[in-house]
């Protein structure tokens, strides 16, 4: 590489270094330098925070050993049993994701709730609020996470050992201990950790359905907004850190299992047409618990006042027009659309430095750019503020765009750093042999090589900004309020049919973009089709 271009690489590397650490490791070392012994010893030696962490631990072991079974089953019925149309149940298997966390909440009391949808409908009376309120809302709000991750872990596992195990007549309980079990230990540990880092530091479920069953993320809430208390407000953060850091730590480990494994796509294997029936069976009642909650939502928010009055009415669609919800909706799509240009942009730009590109500042940028995967948004959020609340930033929208691209930055920067990988080496290599310029092998080859990468980006920042809660709770205020943020206030005040379609609202623009995307990601696989076929003959 010439001289000039190996310099202009090295100032990229370092103005991106720089510009995460001041993002990601300033913020953090802000907060945790506020900390001081008396707000240690106000935190640890008080009842109320012991028993919050083991509200925490419980109902985050229960909910993630549940979610992680069911997504489990649901993985080993799609990729292993004979059933149609396997896509459809994919969609459904991600819609929960598409909606706020606190969104599920609201969905089980308008379903179980003392007059809610199937409390009536089946007359029973199911408690909700507490323990297994808690559980029940994070179940249905980590599954698609856990099923997501499996599946794709699943997804290039070689089936021929299962084949050859069938023809030497071994039992599937011994195919299951002896070539399932080995092949997703590791990977299964980090899965847990993910889900269970998931549910352990989200705030929107607790805050809904967890009535006086406090957990350390609606305890860390209440200390900063509610008593402006920051000092234990960050020592409750700095906890909430240590499970996500394990994760962390396990994904670093894990992450690349074993390569020779994603070489053969799996494929159904032969079953019995009892299992394929009940494996249908089990799709099918997934995919309508995970309507559930979108269903309740429907029926709510326009009815004129449920159960008392079942006319249809657009007085609650009304109301939360009145209430701000179209300039909230804007700020939304100006938050998540400017997150998703810039954050496909840095992220992409760095994984190119770092997957393209070998030395020490290569691997310093590596691990800048996948730190924040670590960081729950609760603790982002308080980090911020502790950090920008004196600066210019403090108060805009920009700031909100800042946390966002931030807190979603691992995620992506991966995808890119994994499609890079796979892209030939020696292409830069060969350009400069023949005189072509770095920057018009990148735009001209590797950018369409992975243009579908760089789509799924693109939908994930922008899906995530849409309805993230956590990360802007604390930086929020009238102006710049995000419409996520609407639905804990809606909630607050018995609201629920404006919750209700405040929750459709940001559905139905993920849905949109979900499925904008997925539009273009079809006409480039075609396109990439097209050129093989055409190299090929």
């Amino acid at each position: 590489m010439p001289a000039a271009a190996n310099k202009i690489q090295s100032s990229m590397k370092t103005l991106l270094i720089i510009f995460l650490a001041a993002t990601v490791i300033l913020p953090l070392a802000k907060m945790l330098t506020i900390i001081t012994y008396s707000d240690l010893n106000v935190v640890l030696t008080s009842p109320r925070f012991w028993r919050a962490v083991k509200n925490s631990v419980s109902a985050s072991a229960m909910a993630s050993f549940i979610a992680i079974s069911a997504a489990m089953l649901a993985v080993f019925c799609v990729s292993r049993c004979n059933i149609r149309n396997r896509g459809i149940f994919n969609i459904f298997a991600a819609l929960p994701m598409l909606i706020p966390s606190v969104s599920h909440g609201m969905g089980l009391i308008i379903m179980f709730g003392r007059n809610g949808v199937l409390t009536n409908f089946l007359d029973i009376e199911i408690p909700i609020y507490g323990f297994w309120g808690i559980v029940a809302g994070s179940i249905f709000y980590s599954f698609s996470l856990a099923y997501l991750m499996l599946e794709n872990i699943l997804r290039y596992e070689d089936t021929s050992p299962y084949e050859a195990a069938e023809i030497l007549g071994i039992s599937r309980l011994r195919q299951f201990t002896s070539i399932t079990v080995p092949y997703m230990r590791k990977p299964l540990i980090a899965v847990t950790f993910a889900v269970f880092t998931l549910i352990a530091t989200d705030y929107g479920v607790p805050l809904t359905v967890g009535g006086r069953y406090v957990t350390l993320p609606v305890m860390m809430y209440e200390e900063v907004v509610g008593l402006l208390n920051f000092g234990s407000g960050s020592v409750i953060g700095a906890i909430l850190l240590i499970p996500a850091a394990i994760s962390f730590i396990l994904d670093s480990f894990t992450h690349n299992i074993d390569n020779q494994n994603y070489l053969m796509h799996t494929r159904s294997l032969r079953m019995s047409s009892a299992m394929n029936a009940a494996a249908r069976v089990y799709c099918g009642i997934v995919c309508m618990i995970a309507l559930l909650p979108i269903l309740s939502f429907l029926i709510l928010a326009f009815v004129s006042k449920y159960p008392r009055d079942m006319s249809f009415t657009l007085h609650n669609a009304a109301n939360s027009f009145r209430k701000g919800a179209n300039v909230y909706l804007a700020n939304s799509l100006t938050i998540a659309l400017c997150v998703a240009v810039s954050g496909v942009i840095v992220s992409y730009f760095a994984a190119y430095l770092t997957a393209r590109s070998e030395g020490a500042s290569s691997r310093v940028l590596h691990f800048a750019s996948i730190t924040s995967i670590a960081i729950p948004g609760i603790v982002l959020g308080i980090a911020y503020v502790l950090l920008f609340r004196t600066t210019f930033l403090y108060g805009t929208i920009g700031i909100l765009i800042l946390v966002n691209l931030v807190h979603f930055f691992a995620s992506p920067y991966l995808m890119a750093y994994n499609s890079l990988n796979k892209v030939n080496k020696n292409l830069e290599a060969v350009g400069m042999t023949l005189g072509v310029e770095r920057w018009r092998i990148l735009r001209d080859v590797i950018v369409p090589l992975t243009a579908s990468t760089i789509v799924e980006m693109w939908s994930y920042f922008f899906i995530n900004s849409m309805m993230t809660i956590s990360a802007v709770a604390f930086l929020s205020n009238t102006k710049i309020k995000p419409l996520s943020m609407m639905i804990p206030s809606f909630e607050a005040n018995m609201q629920f049919e404006s919750a209700a379609f405040v929750s459709l609202l940001i559905l139905a623009a993920n849905v949109a973009m979900k499925g904008l995307m997925g539009t273009i990601n079809g006409i480039l696989r075609r396109r990439n089709k097209s050129y093989a076929d055409s190299r090929s003959i």
